[in-house]
């Protein structure tokens, strides 16, 4: 629906071309039950012209069996269209309208207010850019009003008019208006809303909304039209990172291939290099199609077909980017979920994750804490219910390639999908934090809570054990190169042990991969991780009284020394396992997780261990003499007999 212009019975085309440039709003009214929400967008369409004449015909027929104003014109009609909305006086699902002024257009978005229809209010506000936030002058903040204004921030809403309503009920009091003001400003200092304004506002009589109130003298401030017509938005938009996810390939003839799809953020010019993800192949841009011909440039939101100067491999799911910026690409990451489903949410339980034009299988591994959004607190469960709001871990089959939401909406969000009944259960928002950095900080977190509990005391004493394996428990960390037989001598070490009747056990860096680790890549923080980890599984071993071999590469000499604290110094061996490159090169058979020495401190790569208890040189030794000296090693500090 268009505003009133000269320019329709004049130039038709010119009034086209006008309203075609015209910049779009997104926005959401949301709030409490009964605040007044779709009074408010119903007042606004008919201040500003908006409705029809058979439209406000058939409202006032409507208002009179239907409406909550004693048979006057309801205003709320306008958007509460079903059945049972009306019925009840209340808002359930989303209702969007169009409409626009000589300034703007704009797309409303009327979400429910009652907290069973959350997570409709949370689809509502997903694609916003400005959110009106009601609230009863007589009941101030309330809990809905509190839960809306905590979804509004998770979802990134960076512009807020806290639009408060029904001043004529408590007089157009200065005095009620200033203390809700104050009330939401102490409640929203917590949240993220860069951009917050408050309007007193008498929606069923369209006072503040498009022409000023004459009963509230005290307000100096602009009229809620006025607001939305002017608020600026340009600066919202993600006009950095080029991310184009590739919908469709359009290929209707041998000399055109096109890549279709619709750009999430970013500008991208004709000649400018681009790189296709997952492949890495790089090409330039050779011509930029749309519906109305060839462009010199695209920008977010627009509907475009790239055609590239070179012949690339690239297909729908791909992502196509700018060489020196290029998004995270990992298939695990944190997301704050809104569940959406009457089923809860099972941590474990395969999911299929939508994500811009990939649809890939996945889990969530766990629920790190509850958010209860009425108090801001974060509570631990073990599961999320129907509109409940959770930080959680996901790992998926294959990888993503993403931003961060808050960087990103478009490549920072996607949708949880159930896959026996194709239902979405579940909405999610990418951390800043990816996961391999929450687990790197589990080794402080780990520790204070070993220090802060009691460990649980076994019935069979150290001693008793030291007695009837004839050893006392200690890890050897064999650490080295790729290639220079750690785990090899451990093993060799370990047949030794045994035949002497030693209760011993090896711990390998890349089994344990293969099963607890099985989310752990090769990273400096990820290695960091694994061993982390493993060291837990070889303090558990050496708490029975076992002697542990633990072969790992463990390349850092703070994450050694680290893994020292945990098992205890007074039990805790490192032997360097070294050999010349050649050697190393012809034993490695696998690629992953190869590393080279550390050559200056601005590469962060294997660091030799400062002062380790032995240096075995493998290229040196056979295996049989290894063994002979680290048995020796084992009975020179007394571990065993």
């Amino acid at each position: 629906m268009s505003h009133q212009s000269d320019l329709i019975a004049k130039d038709i085309l010119a009034y086209l071309k006008q309203h075609e440039q015209k910049e779009l709003l997104r926005f959401i009214t949301c709030g409490s039950v009964d605040d007044g929400k779709s009074t408010l967008i119903g007042r606004l369409l008919f201040d500003s012209k908006m409705l029809y004449e058979d439209q406000l015909a058939q409202l006032e027929t409507e208002s009179k069996v239907h409406g909550t104003t004693g048979g006057g014109f309801d205003p709320a009609l306008v958007t509460d269209g079903l059945k049972a909305e009306r019925e009840q006086g209340i808002t359930i699902d989303v209702a969007y309208r169009y409409f626009s002024t000589a300034k703007r257009k704009f797309i409303i978005a009327d979400t429910p207010g009652h907290e069973q229809y959350t997570r409709n209010m949370a689809t509502g506000a997903s694609t916003a850019d400005l959110a009106i936030i009601l609230i009863d002058a007589r009941y101030g903040v309330l809990t809905q009003t509190k839960r809306h204004s905590f979804i509004v921030s998770l979802l990134g809403i960076r512009h807020v008019v806290v639009a408060i309503n029904k001043m004529d009920l408590v007089g157009y009091s200065q005095e009620r208006f200033d203390e809700i003001c104050k009330d939401y400003r102490d409640f929203v200092s917590r949240l993220d809303l860069p951009d917050l304004h408050f309007i007193p506002i008498v929606a069923l009589h369209g006072e503040n909304l498009v022409d000023p109130s004459t009963n509230m003298p005290w307000y100096k401030g602009t009229t809620l039209m006025n607001f939305l017509e002017t608020v600026y938005i340009g600066s919202d938009r993600n006009l950095e990172d080029f991310r184009l996810p590739v919908q469709y390939v359009n290929r209707p003839n041998l000399d055109y291939r096109g890549f279709c799809g619709t750009v999430a953020s970013g500008i991208i010019r004709k000649g400018d290099q681009i790189m296709v993800l997952p492949s890495k192949r790089t090409s330039k841009v050779k011509r930029i199609v749309t519906q109305d011909g060839d462009l010199e440039e695209a920008f977010s939101s627009q509907s475009i077909t790239l055609l590239f100067e070179d012949e690339v491999d690239c297909s729908r799911g791909d992502m196509i980017v700018r060489p020196g910026n290029v998004p995270k690409m990992s298939n695990g990451f944190d997301a704050t979920i809104v569940w959406m489903s009457a089923e809860a949410m099972v941590p474990g339980k395969t999911y299929l994750f939508k994500h811009t034009t990939q649809t890939v299988t996945g889990q969530i591994d766990s629920l790190k804490y509850r958010v209860d959004v009425n108090t801001l607190h974060r509570t631990p469960a073990p599961d999320l219910q129907l509109n409940e709001i959770g930080r959680c871990s996901v790992t998926l089959s294959q990888q993503l390639y993403f931003d961060a939401y808050r960087r990103n909406r478009f490549t920072g969000s996607f949708i949880i999908i159930d896959r026996i009944n194709n239902t979405t259960v579940g909405a999610g928002m990418i951390s800043d934090r990816d996961s391999a950095k929450a687990a790197t900080a589990a080794w402080e977190s780990t520790d204070s809570q070993v220090s802060d509990k009691q460990e649980q005391l076994s019935s069979v004493t150290d001693s008793e054990r030291a007695a009837r394996f004839g050893q006392k428990p200690a890890t050897v960390l064999f650490t080295g190169l790729t290639g220079t037989g750690k785990t090899t001598i451990a093993r060799a070490v370990e047949r030794a042990l045994f035949d002497e009747g030693r209760a011993v056990s090896v711990l390998d860096g890349e089994q344990m991969r293969k099963g607890v680790n099985i989310d752990l890549g090769y990273t400096v923080e990820e290695r960091s991780e694994n061993l982390r980890r493993s060291a837990h599984v070889a303090k558990l071993f050496n708490d029975n009284g076992l002697i542990c071999l633990a072969a790992f590469v463990a390349p850092n000499q703070s994450v050694r020394e680290r893994v020292a604290e945990v098992i205890g110094k007074d039990r805790f061996l490192t032997i360097h396992c070294t050999a010349d490159e050649s050697i190393r090169k012809a034993r490695d058979t696998k690629a992953a997780g190869r590393m080279e020495p550390a050559v200056d401190s601005n590469k962060a790569l294997y660091e030799i261990p400062e002062d380790p208890d032995m240096i075995l040189n493998t290229g040196d030794l056979s295996v049989a003499e290894s063994v002979s000296a680290v048995l020796e090693l084992l009975k020179a500090r007394g571990f065993v007999r």
